[in-house]
């Protein structure tokens, strides 16, 4: 489309239209005629008097005028009556007489030709007097903004004036902004009378002054405006915000200011007049320095305190402080409360992230991102320290107020700008923080290794209570608290393993035994490897590894530092530990019980410190960074005196609490020491303080009795793996008990990256080596599965013992000291007597029904088929262990005991009794003290381990009676060479533990091992599992010359293939 050509007649009006369009939009600028103060409308914009609206009369200007009133007395005549009147104004005959209160009103108020005058005008009918009185549109906006400012906070003025409205109840502190607005919008601010005066000042300030005098230090509050003092007799607050100044004798002059800061409680009762700070306070000269320090802090936090003349040296404002307020009350419920406390002009409250430190306190305590208060503060605080955000206000119950009694509240009580302040009686709680004792026993099956057993559970001596302690892991809880104030985790990977069996059984309290998950029918205890194919440390690993050189690990010659001749095999195994040490390669020292193991460690240490074989560019003049030995408690201070004794120069430091319960920090004791001992208990409960205890890390870490670390999901296992250390041994006789994965729990500890995830180990060497051949491997129907699975199976033995031989040297004492005199074994059977015989079969043919039907849905009723088994167990052994009914039941297994006892001791033999009952060993003992046979005790609740092995060395008694659990390692004790075990145990390296004690070096007399079991019974079944049990550990342990005793290039080609 074209358009015609425009004409000179469409040019002008063009030009006169788009003139008249922009016209509002037109300025001063440019234009010759203007003044420059126009608006478009010819009217100056600094002033809205006789303004006018297109054409129409001149708008009616507002002002906002300020009356001081003297609240009078409602009269009892008049219940509608004033309630205040205007200050200074006569009183009339009859009227009430005033208050002596005075308050600051305003009211709304229009010009007129005589001057200004309220007329009818009232704040609740000025919304609607917009047309009728021709206000300015932007003044009258401004006073409806006013007015709904001060009823948005509920404020009611009781006066039937509805004119006028007090100042002190605007709250909001917008209004010294809307005041501002004033001048712009020419709104003059007026008082009353033709000299009236009202100035808003910029800022006001209420300090309480402290001044030095003849007798001391006055102390007076002083308030200035605009840094001039104002009289504060006539002063009063406008919300919390401001103040006004106006004397009652000259009303005509009033003053207003916004204050620095929101008001406290303490400050606006200043401003009142009331309050013990509103008059001066003196203080003595001698009191001054308890003013100082004790008073001081706390008025700061009310108010701002100064010295306006220098005369009294004041302390620098101290930061803002978080204080906790704890209340302990009864029934252990403790509840704890929070608030910001800072001197006034102390600068801002710091982000709570800086005053608590992340993991300090439950993150469900901490409030949320948007948390504040929007109420105003009532106990004299300023609303800033009120808003700032705080923990949340929590009640405690139980085990919570004791976990946090002993172990939080002493951390918070550390933090420098934390306070504790607490009332009520703090109850006396004790930890229980040793590693738990379990009793347990279990019976094969058809299935192999799916039955385990109820389990007595002792923490540091104390039995703890069945029905509490089961019921707390069937509801999923964390910690148990006691009736006496004792608490225990019940985080032990031992006590998860009831609570998953315990989440599927039936009835809580039908025995006072508790299960455990079988190791073959769940993946309950997947490592956090297990989402890996390999571990990280593989690569550095293996980078170490091509550092080696040479075909063999050469010898390395014994420091002098060492006070002992090395046997042959031991300065053998020593020299392999160097070599390792030399490499940073870690390893197992799998060496036969009673072979000096220690020693070796010892030797290592020893040549460690003495700087051989230091790697290069290491600085000489660095301190040494010590070795950490983790031992079993009963084993630790065997650690010490074995130092003592072979290598006196090593500086051997033990830790025997957690750095809560007020033991020697760490770092401390790694502080100038060779070795650290610790037990494994104690480094799963100071994980964190053992890992950043050492700068750069430990030199080494020495796991003794390593199958405390045989469980790759339990916290002790996670502590080891994240200490950082150059070098990681294992030290145990047994490196695998149960199962192949307890091999490859320690060895991930030591030889990261050997071996695949967990997982990976599984699929690839446990079920193909541990799992039975199945189908028919003979005769008519037998097909080749079977062969190729056991050939499969041979295969991947060979491979898992080639790949570990390089980190895993094992020597027994048949090959190593042949000198030792000869262990001989023996089984004897004992037949139950008849009364005996009759109740066990009339109990076994009970829970073989009572358990018929329930084997199929095992995972459901677990529980059940536990505490049936564990009735069978303690039957089998002794009728009063399931009842004290039957303590007249003749005990045939206690008889035969006592006719083998009488006769060792006869001989003047000295024998070790071991079983995994402490109820039954409390019956031997008091048979044999009643046949005249005197004994010594070492069970889980013993406090002073030594003092009773140096009471059964001494000679005291000649019969030792031993709790499997607590005696089975960590003791020497060749005094003595009979050894009964009372009731057989399906592990059995358990079981040579228990021997070892006797059978070592230092033994010079034949050892006799007698197994007492009762035939017919479950205790057949059980050494029937035992010996299947021994069959895995010899083929993978003990075969031969299958374990290198020293390492060869070969070894390391095929470690790296």
């Amino acid at each position: 489309m074209t358009s015609a050509p425009a004409t000179m007649d469409d040019a002008r009006a063009t030009e006169t239209g788009w003139r008249s369009t922009l016209a509002p939009f037109r300025t001063a600028e440019g234009d010759p005629t203007s003044d420059g103060g126009g608006t478009g409308d010819g009217q100056p914009p600094s002033s809205r008097s006789g303004s006018t609206a297109g054409g129409r009369r001149p708008y009616t200007r507002l002002a906002l005028q300020f009356e001081l009133r003297e609240l009078i007395p409602r009269g009892t005549h008049r219940w509608n009556g004033p309630t205040s009147r205007s200050a200074g104004a006569p009183v009339k005959r009859g009227d009430p007489p005033g208050t002596g209160e005075f308050r600051l009103a305003v009211r709304p108020t229009a010009e007129t030709s005589r001057g200004w005058a309220r007329g009818q005008m009232t704040w609740t009918n000025l919304p609607h007097l917009l047309n009728r009185l021709n206000l300015d549109p932007e003044q009258h906006r401004w006073f409806a903004e006013l007015g709904a400012l001060h009823r948005a906070v509920g404020a009611l003025t009781l006066d039937p004036d509805a004119s006028m409205v007090f100042l002190d109840e605007f709250a909001n502190p917008v209004l010294w902004a809307m005041l501002a607005q004033t001048t712009e919008l020419g709104i003059p601010l007026i008082g009353t009378g033709s000299r009236s005066s009202v100035t808003v000042g910029a800022s006001a300030r209420l300090v309480l002054d402290a001044a030095r005098t003849e007798g001391g230090v006055r102390l007076a509050p002083l308030l200035t405006i605009d840094g001039d003092e104002v009289d504060l007799a006539h002063a009063r607050p406008i919300g919390t915000h401001g103040v006004s100044i106006v004397d009652p004798a000259n009303p005509r002059a009033v003053l207003i200011a916004p204050t620095e800061r929101s008001l406290t409680g303490d400050e606006l009762a200043i401003v009142r007049g009331a309050g013990p700070l509103a008059a001066e306070v003196l203080v003595p000269g001698d009191d001054v320095d308890d003013l100082l320090t004790t008073y001081l802090p706390g008025l700061r936090e009310r108010i701002d305190v100064s010295s306006h003349d220098a005369s009294v040296p004041l302390p620098a404002l101290s930061p803002a402080t978080l204080v906790l307020s704890v209340r302990f009350g009864t029934r252990h419920e403790t509840e704890l409360s929070w608030r910001w406390r800072r001197s006034r002009g102390g600068g801002s409250i710091p982000p709570l992230d800086e005053v608590l430190p992340t993991g300090t306190v439950p993150t469900a305590w901490l409030p949320g991102e948007d948390a504040s208060s929007n109420d105003a503060p009532n106990d004299g605080r300023d609303k800033a320290t009120v808003d700032a955000p705080v923990p949340l206000d929590v009640v405690l119950d139980g085990v919570e107020s004791a976990e946090f009694a002993t172990e939080l509240l002493p951390r918070l009580r550390l933090l420098p700008r934390v306070r504790v302040e607490t009332t009520g009686t703090q109850p006396a709680y004790t930890r229980l923080t040793g590693e738990p004792e379990l009793v347990v026993s279990t019976m094969p099956s058809d299935r192999r290794d799916w039955f385990d057993l109820g389990v007595t559970v002792t923490v540091d001596g104390r039995t703890i209570p069945f029905l509490p302690l089961f019921t707390a892991l069937a509801k999923g809880r964390k910690r148990l608290l006691l009736v006496d104030g004792t608490y225990l985790s019940l985080a032990h990977p031992a006590f998860a393993r009831l609570a998953e069996l315990i989440e599927e059984a039936k009835d809580l309290a039908e025995w006072e035994t508790a299960p455990i998950i079988s190791r073959h029918h769940v993946s309950l205890w997947a490592d956090f490897e297990d989402l890996a194919d390999e571990s990280v440390p593989a690569a550095e690993w293996r980078a170490l590894v091509d550092e080696a050189r040479g075909d063999r690990p050469r010898a390395v010659p014994v420091s002098s530092g060492i006070a002992a001749d090395l046997r042959a095999y031991q300065h053998e195994g020593f020299s392999w530990l160097a070599f390792l040490w030399r490499h940073r390669l870690g390893g197992i020292l799998a060496d036969d019980m009673g072979l000096g193991k220690t020693l070796q460690c010892l030797a290592l240490v020893q040549h460690v410190v003495d700087g051989s074989d230091a790697p290069a560019g290491a600085d000489a003049e660095a301190p040494f960074r010590p070795f950490l030995v983790v031992a079993p408690t009963s084993v630790a201070p065997g650690w010490l005196a074995e130092a003592a004794r072979f290598a006196p120069g090593l500086v051997v430091r033990r830790a025997t609490a957690t750095e809560a319960a007020g033991g020697t920090p760490i770092a401390d004791l790694a502080s100038g020491a060779h070795i650290v001992v610790t037990s494994y208990a104690l480094l799963r409960l100071d994980a964190e303080a053992y890992r950043t205890a050492v700068s750069g890390g430990w030199s080494g870490v020495i796991l003794d009795e390593a199958q405390f670390v045989k469980n790759q999901a339990s916290l002790v296992h996670e502590a080891v793996r994240d200490l950082e250390a150059e070098f990681v041994l294992a030290v145990t006789g047994t490196p695998i008990e149960n199962s192949l994965t307890e091999l490859h729990a320690i060895l991930s500890l030591t030889s990261p990256g050997l071996f695949p995830s967990a997982r990976r180990f599984g699929q690839e060497y446990v079920r193909v080596i541990e799992d039975p051949v199945g189908g028919i491997t003979s005769g008519v129907g037998a097909g080749s599965a079977p062969a190729v699975t056991e050939a499969l199976r041979a295969e991947r033995l060979d491979r898992l013992r080639r790949r570990i031989a390089p980190f895993l040297l094992r020597r027994t004492k048949e090959i190593v000291a042949p000198e030792l005199p000869e262990k001989i074994e023996q089984t004897i059977s004992i037949d139950l007597a008849p009364e005996h015989r009759e109740l066990y079969d009339l109990y076994l043919q009970r829970e073989r029904q009572k358990l018929f039907g329930l084997i199929e849905h095992l995972d459901r009723n677990r529980f059940i088929v536990f505490r049936s088994i564990t009735l069978l167990r303690m039957l089998a052994l002794d009728a009063s262990l399931v009842s004290a009914d039957y303590a007249d039941v003749p005990s045939s297994k206690l008889d035969g005991l006592v006719d083998h006892l009488r006769e060792v001791v006869a001989e003047g033999h000295r024998a070790l009794v071991f079983s995994q009952f402490t109820s039954y060993l409390d019956r031997v003992r008091s048979r044999l003290e009643a046949e005249g046979m005197a004994t010594t005790t070492l069970e889980g609740a013993t406090r002073d381990r030594q003092a009773v092995v140096d009471g059964f060395r001494s000679g005291n008694a000649p019969v030792f009676l031993i709790s499997l659990k607590a005696g089975g390692f960590g003791l020497t004790l060749t005094e003595a060479d009979y050894v009964f075990l009372l009731d057989p145990w399906w592990n059995p390296a358990s079981e040579e533990q228990a021997i070892d004690r006797t059978h070592r070096i230092g033994q010079d007399k034949n050892v006799m091992v007698y197994r007492l079991i009762a035939t017919d019974t479950i205790e057949d079944k059980v050494m029937a599992l035992k010996e299947r049990k021994a069959l895995l550990v010899d083929s993978v342990l003990d075969d031969g010359d299958v374990f290198a005793s020293a390492l060869d290039a070969d070894d390391i080609r095929e470690l790296l293939s």
